[in-house]
């Protein structure tokens, strides 16, 4: 019994990633972003619980890809279509008249899912990732939601630049190659507690926690920069 909570974690994942997109279709981002947030939580603790009760298995590891590409890939699709779909200076081109800029943004799922496959076989990333983790993008996206929306922030300027039809394409052509690009990053899971072996994880977090406190919402993608920056200086 114990051998499949991680995989009942998971499927909590997954479930919250189909009511992510039910959000968006019923034109509610808020609640999309509140479940690929419920959904980020669940897939942490799956691979926690795995760890603990040594209960990793390959069907878990293909369940977890498949949650992942829905409330990682394809939810966080959803809601940059649903974005980019009302942004400013939406350009006009379309077939049969349906505008065919905002579909740009289903690349993500495209992307997710070529990530998360070259994740399943690529015994590379045992200890750390190459490309950006699916989770990171979807948080990515639905920070931009957050901001739009005024949940965290009235903060007008970063406002007119995420409802900018070129910059939210700018912003899935980023997130689509860096997914699968060979940049090795800092994996987020701890094996063990102590500072030598976890320093750069312990010092993301710090300033993930001083960002968030500073600028809320908008430190997400700073929280992301940093990441990065993390990672080279720690994986070289």
């Amino acid at each position: 019994m114990k051998k499949n909570i991680p995989n009942f974690i998971t499927l909590l994942n997954l479930l919250s990633g189909v009511f992510s997109i039910i959000a968006v279709v019923s034109s509610h981002l808020d609640w999309a972003v509140f479940f690929i947030v419920i959904a980020a939580i669940f897939d942490f603790l799956d691979g926690t619980f795995g760890r603990l009760l040594n209960a990793q298995s390959e069907f878990g590891k293909q369940l977890d890809s498949l949650a992942d590409l829905v409330s990682f890939g394809l939810a966080p699709g959803f809601i940059m279509f649903a974005l980019i779909d009302v942004s400013e200076p939406l350009p006009n081109i379309t077939i049969a008249e349906f505008n065919i800029v905002s579909s740009i943004a289903f690349l993500i799922p495209l992307f997710s899912a070529w990530r998360l496959a070259k994740f399943n076989i690529d015994t590379r990333q045992t200890e750390n990732f190459i490309g950006l983790p699916t989770p990171a993008s979807a948080l990515l996206i639905s920070s931009i939601v957050l901001i739009n929306l005024q949940i965290f922030s009235n903060n007008n300027f970063f406002q007119q630049i995420t409802t900018n039809t070129w910059f939210l394409l700018i912003i899935v052509v980023i997130i689509c190659l860096w997914q699968v690009a060979e940049t090795p990053l800092i994996s987020l899971k701890f094996n063990r507690l102590n500072w030598r072996d976890n320093q750069a994880r312990y010092l993301l977090l710090i300033i993930s926690i001083i960002l968030i406190i500073v600028l809320q919402v908008i430190a997400i993608p700073l929280i992301m920069i940093a990441y990065l920056i993390l990672s080279k200086i720690y994986l070289k």
